[in-house]
């Protein structure tokens, strides 16, 4: 009918609605949700598929850096000793480890909002931030060592991710992040994701950190274990005295409960973390969104059931004092040591430098080469590799770094678990914010997080090792000078359980491999050089054979160099 305004359709379903009311106001416009082609609930689902994927690492983070001990130290045993910290550990400082564990579940909690919020309120970019896989059990197992055996106690080790935070925030603010990775092997650079993934999967797959299929042998080292905990024994180093009677050796450590004495693969939390495996394989084959933590939350909700084979609370002191905290299911828990432990008195050894580099040199690596893969993945990269808020995503890392430290955590990173959210549609910063929201919510479930055993702990960090394996195709394996690198950089970081050591391998290989092409070519730039010498002192020799030719009368003309 002439004059009579267009109905507008009135069944335009709430979300809908929701997402056109978003993106027209401030909200939306800040986050440039219409330029990006997304909508408000696609952000929300991104950002929720991306926590899901990524939740495992509240577990697997604290399970990690307890291992090294912590702030605990022999002072914390009910009968100090050197021995009080090992196999049967003493209760007191169990209890201390226990305390520890609750401060990291808390640190890695705060640390990822932390580093979500910055990300997403800054750089406006689909990424999630959390501590490292990697760099968590570099920190754990090479530089503090298993309950404080390595070269660095805990509280110097924060102050060395401290100092390389610092210096990463520089590098970062000045724009050279991208040209110090350039400047390593190539081979090396890409084999060094590939060798962490081992690495994270033979801690996996041990005893006394993840399912306990592998175990030691006296004769080849490593063996097949997966035997009940009554049947597992801790060894020790020892020397025979003359007089025929047995000592530890000055210096040496009792292990963990490593060597299977009989009834290997009889394990019952073994084949229950095998169920946890084949879940989240399963998943992950089938795509489904937080496969991680749908496999741990099976294996610990069984594993939370009291007086079975597979409890993580069985009848005793320790056991009994994790269920009463358990049973409190949300708990605020208050950092208590973990947080300003920084100790600045151990600078002076070169264990201490040998650390902070590490550290820097896998973050510039890691970090940089994360961000700009999530960036090609989400299509925001230009033909230069450059893409919108790249100065504030470098940033972001380089001050979650930072804080991470002053909580007591290891090196924050973004996860390439966020491509999960990227894949749902997540294109701008609101996605990071969701994340963040739902880190906000695990600070109350503390005592829940707290109490994941490590075999539900050890299959997603055997399949994390299965996802940073892709990097491996990127190496030109039909050129040996690329391919015998790699390899070393591979095999070398599960084999001597360092990420230092197999980086370290791998550079000095690539260096040798190459040393010959450089001379050659050093030699012929030289060569070059005398040559053009050479000729120019010949063209000036004849030159001044003409001017003395010219002097005398002679028509012919000096030529010009």
């Amino acid at each position: 009918m002439e004059g009579t305004p267009p109905v507008e359709p009135k069944n335009r379903s709430i979300p809908s609605r929701l997402n056109s009311f978003v993106a027209n106001c401030k909200v939306g416009k800040r986050f440039k949700l219409t330029e990006r082609k997304t909508t408000f609930t696609t952000e929300l689902r991104a950002g929720t598929a991306t926590f899901l994927t990524m939740a495992y690492i509240l577990a697997v983070n604290a399970s990690i850096l307890t291992d090294s001990g912590g702030p605990c130290t022999i002072a914390d045993c009910d009968n100090p000793s050197e021995s009080c910290k090992f196999p049967p550990v003493d209760p007191g400082y169990a209890a201390c480890l226990e305390r520890t564990r609750k401060d990291l579940i808390v640190a890695t909690v705060a640390s990822s909002l932390i580093g979500c919020l910055i990300m997403g309120i800054f750089a406006n970019l689909p990424l999630a931030l959390a501590p490292g896989m990697g760099t968590n059990a570099y920190f754990a197992y090479t530089v503090v060592g298993y309950h404080g055996t390595g070269n660095v106690p805990y509280k110097s080790a924060l102050t060395a991710i401290f100092i390389e935070g610092l210096i990463f925030l520089l590098i970062s603010a000045v724009g050279l992040r991208a040209k110090l990775a350039k400047l390593v092997p190539k081979p090396v650079r890409i084999s060094s994701s590939a060798g962490i993934g081992l690495f994270l999967a033979f801690i996996g797959l041990q005893n006394n950190q993840g399912i306990g299929l592998v175990g030691y042998s006296s004769s080849t080292l490593v063996t097949l274990a997966a035997c009940p905990r009554s049947s597992r024994k801790a060894l020790a180093p020892v020397v025979t005295a003359a007089n025929g009677t047995i000592g530890l050796i000055p210096g040496g450590t009792v292990s963990s409960e490593i060597f299977c004495m009989n009834h290997r693969m009889e394990s019952p939390t073994f084949w229950l973390g095998i169920v946890g495996f084949v879940i989240i394989a399963y998943c992950l084959v089938k795509n489904i969104k937080g496969a991680m933590i749908y496999g741990i939350i099976f294996v610990a909700v069984i594993s939370w059931f009291r007086n079975t084979a597979v409890t993580a609370f069985p009848n005793t002191d320790v056991g009994n004092s994790a269920y009463r905290y358990f049973k409190k299911i949300i708990d605020v828990h208050v950092i208590k040591s973990t947080a300003g432990a920084l100790n600045f008195k151990g600078m002076d050894k070169g264990y201490f430098w040998e650390a902070l580099v590490t550290f820097l040199y896998v973050d510039i690596l890691d970090t940089t080469g994360t961000l700009y893969s999530m960036a090609r993945f989400a299509g925001f990269t230009d033909e230069n590799g450059d893409f919108e808020g790249q100065y504030f995503a470098f940033m972001s890392d380089a001050a979650s770094i930072v804080v991470g430290s002053l909580l007591g955590t290891s090196p924050v990173t973004a996860f390439i678990e966020s491509s999960t959210g990227i894949r749902e549609g997540g294109r701008t910063g609101l996605t990071a914010l969701t994340v963040a929201g739902y880190f906000f919510l695990a600070f109350f479930f503390t005592p829940l997080l707290a109490s994941i055993p490590a075999w539900a702990v050890g299959p997603p960090l055997i399949l994390v090792g299965v996802l940073m394996m892709r990097s491996v195709v990127e190496v030109e394996w039909d050129d040996m000078r690329q391919a015998i690198p790699a390899f070393v950089t591979l095999i070398l970081m599960p084999l001597t359980y360092s990420i230092a050591y197999g980086l370290i391998g791998g550079i000095g290989t690539y260096i040798v491999l190459h040393l010959w092409d450089w001379a050659e070519d050093l030699l012929g730039r030289l060569g070059i050089r005398k040559a053009m010498i050479k000729g120019n002192n010949l063209l000036n020799e004849r030159n001044n054979n003409v001017n003395n030719s010219a002097s005398q009368g002679d028509d012919m003309r000096p030529e010009v160099l």
